[in-house]
C-alpha cells in the first residue's frame, strides 16, 4: 500500500531556477485518478507527446501551448491554497526541463505527482515525486513503447496504472502485473477506458480473479463530463 508523505509546512516562496517549458495549461481541479482521488490539486499540463494512444483524451496538448519560465509557472500557481500538484501532459518527460520543474516543486514544499506514459526513462525523476506509470495496453495501440526497465525504478510511493479497453487488455494487464509482481513494489491501478468499457464489467473481472489491484474511474469526468481544464 502506498503511504502518503508527511505534510509539509506549506509551499514556500523560493525563487524558481532559470528554466523554460512549453505549457499547455495550468489549472486547479479535483484529482480524478490515483490514490489521491478527490483532493484539490493544481495541474500543470505540458505540451507534446511522442505517443498516440487510441483513447487519448488530451490530444489538444500534442501541439497547443506556449513557452513559460519557471517564475511564470510558479506565479500562475500562487493564488491556489493546496499542497498537491500533478505534472501531466501530453508526456511531460518529453521536455528535459520537466525534471527541474519537479525538483523545484518539491523544494518548495508541494506534494508532487507525475503522470508519465512509461515510454521515457524515469530514473532521473526526483525521488520525492510520486510517479504514476501508465503502462500502455494493446488497446492503446502503443504497448510496444513500454520501457520495461522503468519497473526497476518504481517504489512504494509510486503507482502503476493500466487503462483497460476490453477483455484482451484486462488479461494482458493481469498477466503482466502478476508476472512482475507489481503489487509488491507499488500500488496497481486498473482503470476502464472511459465510454468504452463499463466500470462494472472491469470490477467483475477483478473480483473473479481476486487481483491485488485498485479499481479507479476518472472522477472528474463524472463530475463535469469530458471538459477541458477539469
Amino acid at each position: 500500500m502506498t503511504t502518503a508523505a508527511s505534510a509539509p509546512a506549506g509551499p514556500t516562496t523560493s525563487v524558481a531556477p532559470a528554466f523554460t517549458l512549453r505549457i499547455n495549461e495550468i489549472f486547479l481541479s479535483i484529482q480524478g485518478e490515483t490514490t489521491r482521488t478527490g483532493l484539490p490539486t493544481i495541474f500543470i499540463r505540458l505540451t507534446g507527446c511522442p505517443l498516440r494512444c487510441h483513447y487519448c483524451d488530451t490530444a489538444y496538448a500534442f501541439h497547443e501551448g506556449r513557452t513559460r519560465s519557471g517564475t511564470d509557472i510558479m506565479a500562475a500557481m500562487a493564488g491556489w491554497d493546496t499542497r498537491f500538484v500533478t505534472v501531466t501532459g501530453g508526456e511531460p518527460l518529453a521536455q528535459k526541463s520537466c525534471l527541474i520543474l519537479l525538483q523545484h516543486l518539491c523544494d518548495r514544499g508541494y506534494d508532487v505527482s507525475l503522470e508519465t506514459s512509461g515510454a521515457i526513462d524515469i530514473k532521473e525523476v526526483d525521488p520525492r515525486v510520486c510517479k504514476i506509470l501508465d503502462l500502455k495496453s494493446p488497446g492503446s495501440g502503443e504497448s510496444g513503447r513500454n520501457l520495461m526497465s522503468n519497473l526497476a525504478h518504481m517504489t512504494a510511493r509510486d503507482q502503476f496504472k493500466f487503462v483497460i479497453c476490453d477483455r484482451g487488455d484486462y488479461e494482458w494487464a493481469r498477466d503482466l502485473a502478476l508476472r512482475h509482481e507489481l503489487a509488491a513494489r507499488s500500488e496497481v491501478l486498473f482503470s476502464p477506458s472511459h465510454g468504452q468499457l463499463p466500470p462494472g464489467q472491469l470490477a467483475d473481472w477483478v473480483l473473479a480473479d481476486q487481483l491485488p489491484v485498485r479499481l479507479q474511474i476518472q472522477l472528474h469526468k463524472y463530475l463535469w463530463g469530458d471538459v477541458r481544464g477539469r
